[in-house]
């Protein structure tokens, strides 16, 4: 059993930020499936069981607090660190690149830290999705990433395909 984890912030004010990248590719993985979601009133999650091979979760604490969400759903599936695959917005990329990682640091990401934190290692998978910087540097990464996408549906919507496209590949092998 494998568990995606995509981070956002629950609401309809973050629905379309760039913060919620990690919603956006869940939602894309389950379009299409026949799945409906759960509410995971232990791990206070949205959770997609999909047959007897993968969970996904979107944890409806906020981005900075979802560590305890991830650990309460991985140990009742008992799914080790190893088979998690996280995905989260990136500003250290820019908007449209993608990187897959393993067992690396934070780099900042409080959302992450949180997860780290809460599972006591950082042997799990990273799917970082760029959503870039700002333009103006005095402008607040924090406020920027709560932000709607600026660019094109379209650019923002084949972002969201390729980074589900990568977890596709990574369930299936």
């Amino acid at each position: 059993m494998k568990l995606v984890v995509g981070l956002g912030n629950p609401g309809e004010k973050y629905a379309k930020s760039r913060h919620n990248v990690g919603f956006m590719v869940v939602d894309r993985l389950i379009k299409g499936k026949s799945v409906s979601p759960q509410i995971d009133k232990r791990s206070e999650s949205i959770v997609f069981k999909v047959n007897n091979e993968a969970v996904l979760q979107k944890p409806q604490t906020f981005m900075n607090v979802s560590g305890k969400a991830v650990r309460q759903l991985a140990d009742y599936y008992k799914i080790e660190p190893s088979d998690i695959i996280v995905v989260h917005d990136e500003v250290d990329l820019n908007f449209g690149e993608i990187k897959h990682q393993f067992d690396r640091g934070a780099a900042g990401h409080k959302g992450v830290e949180s997860i780290i934190g809460s599972l006591g290692t950082q042997e799990f998978h990273r799917l970082r999705v760029g959503v870039g910087r700002p333009a103006v540097v005095s402008f607040d990464v924090q406020d920027w990433v709560l932000e709607h996408f600026a660019e094109d549906e379209d650019d923002v919507e084949h972002l969201i395909e390729r980074a589900a496209e990568v977890v596709e590949n990574w369930l299936n092998n």
